[in-house]
């Protein structure tokens, strides 16, 4: 069996974490790159949050022995901690998975924009504030491994194109060799 591939995309609340994984998925489809994509924050949305029973990773286990029964092998997962719980999601897949980590980077100024872009009312102070804090968080609690990559004046394409190079999942192929011909064959 092929060992599994995974993505972690990380970072705060309206750095972008959805809309990079949803580019990255068109731009291995259209390349005909088999994968799957899973958004973590909806393996264990509930309340109360039944954070210490690890639901996210025992879900992110049955969902992807699903993926692996059909073929899949790679895997880009995003979550807001996910680059921090790099190990325990690793663990889950179940077969020593290659990872690779990236945790997305804004301004307070462009995260709240994005995030009043989305959110309404009086709630959108708190989800800014609380964006903040996280932003802080995750750039002290992630591991010097984890690549990171600012989203300000970059456009979705432009990160996604960046993430999937990081995978290696697109490989390019060397150009043929040359046709051999007169001029390249060797006289007795």
């Amino acid at each position: 069996m092929i060992r599994s591939e995974l993505m972690l995309i990380g970072g705060r609340s309206g750095v972008g974490k959805t809309a990079v994984a949803l580019e990255m998925h068109a731009l291995l489809a259209a390349a005909d790159v088999r994968h799957a994509v899973i958004e973590g924050d909806a393996l264990d949305l509930a309340y109360p949050p039944p954070w210490e029973h690890h639901l996210a990773e025992r879900n992110l286990a049955a969902i992807w022995a699903s993926y692996r029964s059909l073929g899949y092998h790679r895997l880009i997962y995003t979550n807001t901690v996910s680059v921090v719980h790099a190990d325990e999601l690793a663990t889950a897949l179940g077969d020593e998975p290659r990872v690779t980590a990236v945790l997305l980077t804004a301004s307070d100024d462009v995260a709240g924009d994005r995030l009043a872009s989305r959110e309404r009312g009086g709630a959108l102070d708190e989800h800014v504030g609380r964006s903040i804090r996280r932003a802080r968080e995750l750039d002290e609690a992630a591991p010097p491994w984890v690549h990171r990559e600012a989203t300000d004046d970059r456009t979705v394409r432009d990160i996604a194109e960046r993430l999937v190079a990081l995978t290696g999942w697109i490989t390019r192929h060397p150009a043929p060799p040359p046709p051999i011909g007169p001029a390249s064959t060797c006289s007795p």
